[in-house]
């Protein structure tokens, strides 16, 4: 019973992370329909804007990691205005296929940018953001699990009343279901376009600076993430934001079984499985809609 309720425990923190990687994966893709390949190099970014906020200005963690989130928002809002407005302009068809190959290569350039500016030295937090473990059920669980688990919680929370509770986010739920309406209600399609991306990249920067005390800032650090956030948004259905967080501790569940009776050389390959089975089975997700794009819910 302890092994069970210790595996429900790790799963249900594991999959929080995995959450808030794929809601932001998934917003994109539902408001923009960007297959954003290049999410995981947010991660990144959030973890070393973390470190940085942590480590040399000295900020307390809540305040580093709402500093990594702010920081990549920026980052991601002229990202979006650099690259995908002209693609926007002058690419009228194919538009999903080149979003893909156009990520892939921002992906690829990030890494080596950070490469040739920091290196490929590891840079993370020697004791963690919280010192000492909480019991749970009897259960010693370290603070840094807990209390990072309940900031990444926080950030989809806020992120859904945002969508539900204001002007704003009403709009961008808007532009998701209808951009060419949206825009005849006098809706500004451009700067939706760049507060979402920034707002994606904002919450991959919020779970890499999150979990910079389990894994330190490198080049390709976000790589894992990225994968998981993609075996989420396909095992719920793609643009379906709310869905995710119920993949993320799904695949965390399924990992956490695979790694107590196979062992961890079996993590991906459980989720990988899942995730080929759904595809051929009922390819547009758990909780996706025949012929019908996901909307922003």
């Amino acid at each position: 019973m302890d092994n069970i309720i210790y595996a429900v425990i790790i799963s249900v923190i594991r999959g929080g992370f995995y959450s808030l990687m794929a809601v932001g994966l998934s917003l994109v893709f539902g408001v923009m329909n960007i297959a954003n390949f290049a999410h995981g190099e947010f991660y990144m970014l959030g973890a070393y804007f973390a470190y940085c906020g942590s480590v040399v200005f000295r900020l307390n963690p809540f305040l580093s990691i709402l500093f990594a989130g702010a920081a990549v928002f920026v980052i991601g809002v002229g990202v979006e205005k650099a690259v995908f407005v002209p693609l926007r302009v002058r690419s009228k068809k194919n538009w999903l296929m080149n979003t893909f190959l156009l990520t892939l290569g921002i992906s690829i350039i990030m890494q080596n940018l950070v490469r040739v500016v920091v290196g490929n030295r590891n840079y993370g937090l020697r004791r963690g953001y919280f010192q000492g473990n909480m019991q749970i059920f009897g259960m010693g669980i370290s603070n840094d699990r807990i209390i990072c688990f309940l900031i990444s919680m926080a950030a989809i929370v806020g992120l859904m009343l945002f969508l539900n509770r204001t002007r704003l986010g009403r709009a961008i739920r808007a532009v998701s279901q209808d951009a060419t309406g949206a825009q005849l209600v006098g809706i500004n399609l451009g700067f939706i376009y760049s507060f979402t991306f920034g707002l994606s990249c904002a919450l991959a920067a919020i779970a890499g600076a999150c979990l910079l005390f389990k894994d330190p800032a490198t080049p390709i650090v976000g790589l894992a993430p990225l994968y998981k956030s993609w075996f989420v948004l396909i095992l719920v259905g793609m643009g379906n934001v709310g869905a995710s967080i119920i993949g993320g501790i799904i695949v965390g569940f399924l990992e956490t079984l695979a790694v107590d009776w196979l062992g961890s050389g079996w993590m991906d390959v459980m989720s990988l499985g899942i995730i080929m089975l759904m595809l051929i089975i009922k390819p547009n997700g758990l909780f996706g809609k025949k012929g019908v794009k996901s909307a922003v819910e």
